[in-house]
């Protein structure tokens, strides 16, 4: 009998450690329309963030704390990484930042390609985007711009799972998984 071949993995990273965001939110709703199949992917969630170590250089050599490996297993075993990431005083929360910094020293997402959702409502999150591309840069990630998108999100529609219920939000996420997929397709990730 023949085996299908496995979907490609989008790792899904959330910037904020806030029980019930609208971050999260979105991120669950991403999870939810790949397991239904709007999306030729299947969608996991990382949810370490709040266990990883304060980013030190001299931490970051073999062997890595346990948490930053688990880290960056995820991200070299996913054919791409979707951010959604609030603003913080004008940029991405620390903890999120810390995340990111654990990467540079690796090369896991050198190449891997990359897109963001803002969820704040419209005029809001561009410190975080802006942030968000430069520490991206130096990764070596390839962001995937037509993958980025403004999606505000009411909380009101945000359901008792924790994913939005808005079909226009769920189709535009089918959209955004659909097109980093290709793009990991083009990159052979």
């Amino acid at each position: 009998m023949p085996t299908s071949p496995a979907l490609p993995v989008i790792l899904l990273l959330s910037g904020s450690l806030r029980a019930g965001s609208v971050n999260e939110a979105v991120l669950r709703t991403a999870e939810s329309v790949a397991a239904e199949g709007a999306a030729a992917v299947a969608a996991v969630r990382y949810e370490g963030l709040a266990d990883l170590p304060h980013f030190n250089p001299d931490d970051d050599a073999d062997p890595l704390p346990a948490p930053v490996a688990a880290l960056r297993e995820a991200i070299a075993g996913a054919a791409a990484l979707l951010v959604c990431a609030p603003e913080y005083a004008g940029t991405l929360p620390g903890s999120f930042k810390n995340l990111l910094d654990w990467t540079v020293g690796g090369t896991e997402i050198s190449d891997k390609p990359v897109a963001w959702v803002n969820a704040a409502a419209p005029g809001r999150g561009g410190g975080a985007e802006a942030t968000l591309r430069t520490v991206l840069g130096y990764t070596g990630a390839a962001v995937v711009d037509a993958a980025c998108v403004r999606i505000p999100v009411d909380r009101g529609t945000v359901g008792a799972d924790g994913a939005v219920t808005d079909p226009a939000v769920r189709e535009r996420l089918a959209e955004v998984l659909a097109l980093l997929a290709g793009a990991a397709e083009e990159g052979e990730v």
